[in-house]
């Protein structure tokens, strides 16, 4: 079938029978989802892949895939594969609540934000050298002009506070925030090197006190608006449990 055959190829170059956990990159607006949920089914059942996840997509995107399978009486996503960092948590308001609500597992990626927690660039100093950002310094969305904002700065020193109290790496304690949070099953790394591979491993091993958890919540806060995330938005829907308009 032509749907197979993208699936088929990936795993003869894999020298693979079948895929542990098949990661679907992102939502296809030309494609309806029962197609979509349907095919992902078959694959299982095929005995191609094991398991089936989604990756970049919206609260409602994600909730609407998972009870849509469930009325299709096939197969639902067990992980959901988002940015998520001390640099980019804007998926705690939906994302995260909706993978608690379907009991998704959370596989953040990009950690680090793009190396930046890592403690590699320095304010008013633009990047240079062997880096991410020192080979092209207008990459992506990790660009040193567009990330390198006050918050930023301020959540770097937050993490290299920690880091200098427990005797570790920035990286550790930025990925040591992020695997702990709620939802999070697994962090996927993206080392270059054998000793940054190293010292990410070292990560699992530490564990944040509530107050260095606090101290770097705080330093990262993204300032949610009022509405509806913010306390305007929860003193709304207080007063709705309390009978009230």
């Amino acid at each position: 079938m032509l749907r197979f055959r993208a699936l088929d190829a990936s795993l003869r170059r894999l020298g693979l029978e079948s895929v542990d956990l098949y990661q679907v990159h992102a939502y296809d607006p030309l494609t309806p989802l029962e197609e979509t949920l349907r095919t992902l089914d078959q694959f299982i059942r095929a005995g191609k892949i094991r398991y089936y996840g989604l990756s970049n997509v919206t609260g409602w995107q994600l909730t609407k895939a998972v009870h849509l399978a469930r009325a299709l009486n096939v197969a639902e996503p067990v992980t959901l594969q988002p940015q998520y960092s001390l640099l980019a948590r804007e998926i705690e308001w939906e994302i995260v609540p909706a993978c608690l609500d379907a009991g998704l597992g959370l596989l953040p990626w990009s950690p680090l934000g793009g190396g930046w927690l890592s403690g590699k660039y320095r304010r008013d100093q633009r990047p240079s050298g062997d880096t991410r950002l020192g080979d092209d310094p207008n990459r992506g969305m990790e660009a040193y002009d567009r990330r390198g904002t006050e918050r930023t700065w301020n959540v770097i020193d937050a993490v290299q506070k920690v880091a200098e109290d427990r005797g570790v790496s920035m990286a550790e304690v930025a990925l040591a925030w992020v695997t702990a949070r709620p939802a999070v099953t697994s962090t996927i790394l993206g080392a270059r090197t054998l000793g940054q591979l190293e010292a990410n491993l070292r990560s699992a091993r530490l564990e944040l006190t509530a107050a260095e958890a606090a101290a770097l919540d705080a330093a990262s806060d993204p300032h949610v608006a009022d509405y509806p995330y913010g306390e305007l938005g929860q003193e709304q829907r207080a007063r709705k449990l309390e009978g009230g308009r």
